[in-house]
């Protein structure tokens, strides 16, 4: 098993350290953290969102939310983890970007940021955004990944992953940004997965 310093250098040589990120006329942009947790076996934090929330009710995301005027993806996803989880921005060592992905249902250019954290620590969740936090091992979850397809009301096809974690599924987005990391750590990491 790699020491956890080992893993974060990994990671960070394989993503994108400052990515440059414009969303197309009439997009919005967003981050997210995906927080792994680099303990014995490693784990991924998820929130499943509120159901009174507007935009993506009851679904399973990584933290994470629109930017503000004037900040960075990469601040956005620390603030948000802050306000989501109660977890200091300033805690998780942040490796680097996946590549963006485009949620078409609500017009949104998603920034992926991958996050390391040695152990999860006591968490203050934000009752109004998150009704519930999930946190899965990595192992687990690459053994649960099956591809997806889903009509669009357009009548094309959108082709993706899912994960079943009891009564949640991971998918849309989130399972899509999820692959990708998942890809990324049978790259560089394949301890993690297997």
């Amino acid at each position: 098993m790699l020491h956890p310093a080992d893993l974060a250098a990994r990671l960070r040589a394989a993503l994108e350290p400052d990515p440059d990120v414009v969303p197309a006329a009439g997009d919005r942009l967003a981050a997210v953290l995906a927080l792994l947790v680099d303990e014995e076996d490693p784990s991924l934090v998820f929130t499943v969102r509120a159901p009174t929330l507007s935009r993506h009710p009851g679904e399973v995301s990584f933290p994470g939310g629109l930017l503000d005027l004037g900040e960075t993806p990469a601040e956005a996803a620390r603030r948000e983890v802050g306000e989501e989880l109660g977890i200091d921005p300033e805690l998780p060592e942040l490796l680097g970007a996946l590549p963006p992905v485009h949620t078409h249902v609500s017009g949104v250019l998603v920034v992926p940021f991958v996050g390391m954290l040695t152990s999860l620590p006591a968490l203050s969740v934000s009752e109004g955004e998150i009704q519930e936090v999930l946190v899965a091992p990595v192992r687990r979850l690459a053994a649960l990944e099956l591809p997806m397809e889903r009509p669009r009301e357009d009548g094309t096809i959108w082709h993706g992953w899912r994960y079943e974690l009891e009564r949640h599924t991971v998918w849309g987005a989130t399972g899509w940004m999820l692959h990708t990391l998942l890809e990324l750590l049978r790259r560089e990491a394949p301890w993690a997965t297997t």
